[in-house]
């Protein structure tokens, strides 16, 4: 059972979002959906995950964790398993106990790890995924469901507005790059990891 869980947490990565949006279609579906024929299960309403503008931001999100989880987990794994295990023998002779090793051993030794993919993910806080949003959103729910980069493209392909797309895409590749500057600076500063 944790073989099949395992594949299916690491497989979504490895997909193109296409194929993952087909997946998030297909679980929400109001009549076939997995989500539905489990709350149907519990006795509850259907719901219409996709065509609500309040579940959109529920489905986006939790369905980036479960695609983003499986990598996730193969780089944690990797920067823990290059702490020296002598560390956690020599913790354990001293009496530390689970949450001091992971506090004073494990959390220090994957600091590295943590600090540059926050920087990375800084860098791209305000390029959500253009191509899930957009496979996934409708005019139904733009009010919750419209990002800056579905913006630049309805305002620049369908409105025709060039130039004011080309000027909020330039604002937001600039906001883009003062916030990786700055963190970049506060990481150096507090916790002496940095990118550059």
């Amino acid at each position: 059972m944790r073989n099949i869980y395992q594949s299916f947490s690491y497989i979504p990565h490895f997909l193109s979002i296409v194929v993952v949006c087909g997946f998030i279609v297909m679980f929400t579906t109001t009549d076939t959906g997995l989500f539905n024929k489990i709350l149907m299960t519990f006795g509850l309403p259907q719901q219409q995950f996709l065509s609500d503008p309040s579940w959109f931001r529920t489905v986006y999100v939790s369905s980036g964790v479960w695609q983003g989880a499986g990598w996730s987990s193969i780089i944690y794994f990797s920067s823990l398993s290059a702490i020296s295990h002598s560390l956690y023998e020599a913790a354990d002779i001293d009496g530390a106990n689970r949450f001091q090793k992971i506090r004073y051993i494990s959390l220090p030794g994957m600091a590295p790890t943590i600090i540059t993919i926050m920087l990375l993910n800084m860098g791209n806080l305000f390029a959500v995924g253009f191509e899930k949003v957009f496979l996934l959103y409708s005019p139904i729910t733009y009010v919750t469901s419209d990002v800056l980069s579905t913006y630049v493209y309805r305002s620049g392909f369908m409105n025709q507005e060039y130039s004011f797309a080309s000027a909020v895409g330039f604002f937001n590749s600039i906001i883009r790059l003062i916030l990786l500057v700055l963190f970049n600076y506060l990481a150096k500063k507090v916790v002496h990891e940095s990118l550059w």
